[in-house]
């Protein structure tokens, strides 16, 4: 029985490691293509959340328009946003791109409060309901298929990196910004689409999340967990976005059972400093050297 409570409680934190996963790949695309450290990827998960509840609570859309139009409208925010608030900052120090997504995440903050209070809301039910059953184990279906959808949408996109020109000049900008203009990518128009791109991720995200747990102005703290996964796994690492996803997911499932959820994060940090103590670029980051 022990060992059958350890197996779901564990089919619960790979759940959640799917959606941090996912979470941080959005972040590790902004990263790879315009070297920037989006501390509101939360709150842009936040906000695609809150659009598709506008566009199906508020207007009362039917959810097969009410999604791909919150998420075009996500695609929409990330080119704003790196268009108005990103692309002025290239060629400062790092510190002040980092401190303009900090601001960036107390704006998005404000918006949602201004137009939606900061009371709680449910987002419309649109996940099947009946329970999951994985051999003598039991898992709640929100998680269940919640990891899938991140599974998916994965794959989509490592498959657009892999196979669409958008994905490739994406891929050889991130990999030297000087070589890819060159070559006759625009570099200025890859920065656009790596937020688009982001944004649209992070809006699925946050629509899962939602799901699962309601919706409010604090849903931002989401992204602190997701930090700890993309400096785990690796700031330009997508395997190490997915990897430390899921291990940051376990290791939280099993500190909330066993010590209480006070400890979750204590766990998780401690565990972030010792890998760094061991590997100070994350479990797969890339380790720059500089010539002289």
């Amino acid at each position: 029985m022990d060992w059958l409570f350890f197996f779901e409680i564990s089919l619960a934190g790979l759940g959640t490691g799917g959606l941090y996963a996912l979470t941080a790949l959005a972040f590790v695309i902004i990263y790879k293509a315009t070297r920037v450290v989006n501390l509101a990827i939360g709150d842009m998960l936040m906000i695609g959340a809150y659009l598709f509840f506008a566009f199906s609570a508020g207007m009362g859309l039917p959810l097969w328009i009410a999604i791909p139009a919150a998420l075009l409208s996500m695609g929409v925010v990330g080119a704003v946003v790196e268009r108005t608030i990103i692309r002025p900052m290239l060629g400062e120090s790092p510190i002040s791109s980092f401190m303009v997504t900090v601001g960036l995440s107390s704006i998005l903050v404000g918006l949602v409060e201004l137009i939606w209070t900061a009371d709680q809301r449910r987002l419309p039910e649109f996940l099947p309901t009946k329970p999951i059953r994985i051999g003598e184990a039991f898992l709640a279906p929100k998680i269940f298929y919640g990891f899938w959808v991140a599974v998916v949408l994965i794959v989509v996109v490592l498959l657009i990196f892999r196979f669409w020109r958008g994905g490739v000049a994406l891929r050889a900008t991130a990999s030297d910004q000087g070589a890819a203009y060159s070559m006759g990518i625009n570099v200025p128009r890859v920065f656009s689409l790596s937020w688009s791109l982001a944004a649209v991720i992070a809006g699925v995200a946050g629509i899962v999340v939602g799901t699962i747990g309601g919706i409010s102005s604090s849903m931002g703290v989401f992204g602190l967990s997701v930090l700890v996964v993309v400096i785990f796994g690796g700031l330009d690492s997508v395997l190490g976005a997915l990897v430390g996803g899921l291990m940051i997911g376990l290791i939280e499932a099993w500190t909330g059972t066993y010590l209480g959820g006070e400890y979750k994060l204590l766990a998780t940090f401690s565990l972030l400093v010792l890998i760094l103590l061991i590997r100070p670029y994350g479990l797969f980051g890339t380790h720059d050297i500089e010539r002289l």
